[in-house]
Order: C-alpha cells, then structure tokens, then sequence
C-alpha cells in the first residue's frame, strides 16, 4: 500500500493535536519547547535560566503546539506565525531584517504589501526525540525522502506538515494573504513536491545554515493544496477551531 492510499486524516487524529497557544500556560510551554531546540540542542540561541525561548515579536505572533493525542499533555513541537507590529506595522518582519541585502525586491518587496495582510512562519521547532534520524541532531524541523517510507512501509511527516499547515490556517483565519517563510531549500522543496507553491524570492542567506527566503499565498494554498493532504488539513482546522471556541475571549490573541 503507498502512502496515497492511507487515509492521512485518520493517521493524523490517531497520533496528533494541533492546539492553538490561547493562554499563557500554553505559549510558554512553546517557549520551552524553542529553548530545549534553538537553545540547549543546536546553539542558535543563549541558553536562558528560565528556559524559556522568547522574543520581541512573541507578543504580536500567533502560537501553535501539536500534541500527543494519546496524552494531550505531551507536545512534539510549535510553531508561531509573526505579524506585523500593530504599533508600527512599517517594522520589518524578522526575514526582512536578515535578508535585507537579498532580496529581489522586483519580484515582491514586502514594503510595498498591504502590511497588515502579511505574516511570517517562524520559529518551527520538533523535539529531538520526535525528528532526529542519523546525521539529523543539527536542525529545528526535517523533511526528507525518508519521511515516507516506503511502498511496504509508507509513513507521513504528520509533525512537520501539521505544523505548517496550522500556520496557512491561522493565518487565513486571521486575514492574512501573504506568509514569508526563511526556510532550508531542501525543505522548501519538498513542500513544491506537495503541490505546496511556495516561491524564492531572493538570493541564499547564512542564517544557522543556508536559508532561502520564500513567500506562500495563502488562498492559493488553501485552493491548490493536493487531494492527498486535504484530510490532514481539514484535522487541523477543527482542532484550531475547537481550541479557540474553548478558549476566554481575552485568552485568544486576535479574533
């Protein structure tokens, strides 16, 4: 049996949860996650007595976790899209920062966009023991040919895949058109492989590595996204939409 004939919806309910980070309990167990990754593991970041991994644009982000769902208390990783500053929406985005002398501004310049309809995926973080395979311990988040096993023995990259696609859905929920993301161009290109359209938009950055930085439109994603990872994607919004319903309504960030 190969991978596009399982029901990765039903693979995705039976390991997985995506819940949205409404409180600050959960936002800070993000937090932790980014520090055991970005921290203690790779070195990207000072280790912190808190072991909380935080910055200045968490507070003008959306935040994300996926859990266990055997035991909901158990997360494999987080994300966060970042917004723009609602007091300065002309402060660049973390990317624009690092690739202001890469980027091809005549294919899009993120200055000149509607800058409250733009977001950028960052901070995608898998616990080890969740992503580390042989010569693997070295990145936040893989993707490989690996991930799917093979015609005998198909699997599904559920954690890294999950999380991106509970980034496009906060951001449509959110009003957001365009997602920047500053990614490895092997990642970004398995994502192509998805039928995910996500495009380079500049010259390769040293950034923890070689990063690429690439722009989604999220309508088009949403649209085009292949028949394969529709149940996946439509797992991932119920739970999106069952964590906010739950949540107080000064708990969720934006409405």
């Amino acid at each position: 049996m190969s991978v596009d004939q399982l029901n990765l919806g039903l693979g995705f309910r039976k390991h997985y949860r995506i819940v949205p980070a409404t409180t600050g309990a959960l936002r800070d167990e993000g937090y932790r996650i980014r520090h055991e990754v970005y921290c203690e593991e790779l070195g990207f970041e000072p280790e912190r007595p808190d072991r909380l991994e935080s910055d200045k644009y968490d507070a003008h982000s959306l935040h994300c976790l996926i859990s266990s769902a055997a035991d909901p208390g158990v997360s494999a990783g987080c994300t966060r899209i970042v917004l723009v500053n609602p007091a300065d929406p002309h402060a660049p985005l973390p990317f624009e920062r690092i690739t202001a002398g890469t980027l091809d501004r005549s294919l899009l310049d993120p200055a000149k966009l509607q800058r409250r309809r733009i977001a950028e995926v960052s901070r995608l973080a898998v616990r080890s023991l969740y992503r580390r395979r042989k010569g693997e311990g070295h990145r936040a988040v893989t993707l490989s040919d690996e991930d799917y096993g093979t015609g005998t023995q198909p699997r599904f990259p559920y954690i890294s895949i999950g999380l991106y696609l509970a980034a496009v859905s906060m951001a449509a929920r959110n009003g957001i058109d365009t997602l920047f993301v500053l990614t490895e161009p092997r990642l970004a290109a398995h994502f192509r492989k998805l039928g995910v359209d996500i495009r380079q938009i500049g010259d390769p950055v040293e950034h923890r590595g070689l990063r690429v930085p690439s722009v989604m439109d999220v309508q088009a994603i949403i649209r085009d996204l292949r028949h394969l990872l529709r149940p996946i994607w439509t797992a991932v919004n119920e739970d999106l939409e069952q964590g906010y319903a739950q949540a107080a309504p000064d708990e969720e960030l934006v409405a």
